[in-house]
């Protein structure tokens, strides 16, 4: 390798670096201050240092929880950040699923919630519908780990079977406006992707999700079958 293909090459890690730093991010995008309550809500394996920058550099009274990976935490202030399993999810996402839906109770149309999400953050939000279990949505999990799917099959098919994935947080925070900031790391760069989506609707349907299933041969686990 010559020193320039060495140069060029550092450059471009350092570019990468540089454009992944929280604060740099998210500073040109941070909303007006609300007439009501901030809070911040967040999944993912960044999500606690993503917090951590949004009050470094938020100006006013701000409250919120967090999720992210096991180890992968870090000091805040205000924001609350949970710890949990990931890829595969644990009782202490279920419980940030639950901390998540209380944070964003009872709040009115002057009040806003600042959704900060990046990758990872399907597995830290559990959220099983119905009579179905954690035990179920794990072992879903792992059947979709399992099927080689892309990350787009795999969350289209997650969606259909949570509490809070496909935008179902943000409907729990009505009234409020949601603000969702989102550092991407899926292919084309869909909102609605990342980390399952929870506050971004998505329009995918059931029997679309039963057709990937059907082409990517993915084995199901009875209960989230039926």
């Amino acid at each position: 390798m010559t020193p320039q293909d060495r140069a060029f090459l550092a450059g471009l890690f350092e570019a990468a670096v540089r454009a992944a730093d929280p604060q740099a991010a998210l500073q040109p995008h941070l909303p007006a201050r609300p007439k009501g309550r901030l809070v911040v809500v967040g999944a993912g394996k960044g999500a606690a240092q993503l917090a951590a920058a949004f009050e470094f550099l938020w100006d006013g009274p701000l409250e919120g929880v967090v999720v992210t990976r096991y180890g992968y935490g870090c000091a805040t202030r205000a924001i609350r950040v949970i710890e949990a399993a990931h890829p595969v999810p644990d009782a202490a996402g279920l419980a940030a699923s639950a901390e998540m839906f209380k944070a964003v109770q009872g709040l009115g149309p002057d009040d806003l919630v600042v959704a900060l999400i990046c990758g990872g953050g399907s597995a830290l939000l559990p959220c099983p519908p119905g009579d179905l279990s954690l035990a179920d949505e794990a072992a879903l999990n792992r059947a979709l780990l399992a099927s080689g799917a892309p990350i787009s099959v795999m969350n289209a098919i997650r969606k259909q079977v949570s509490g809070i994935k496909g935008g179902r947080l943000a409907v729990a925070a009505h009234p409020a406006r949601v603000l969702t900031l989102v550092v991407s790391d899926v292919p084309g760069d869909d909102p609605a992707q990342v980390a399952s989506g929870p506050t971004v609707p998505d329009p995918g349907t059931r029997a679309e999700a039963r057709a990937l299933v059907h082409s990517w041969r993915i084995e199901l686990p009875p209960r989230v079958a039926d």
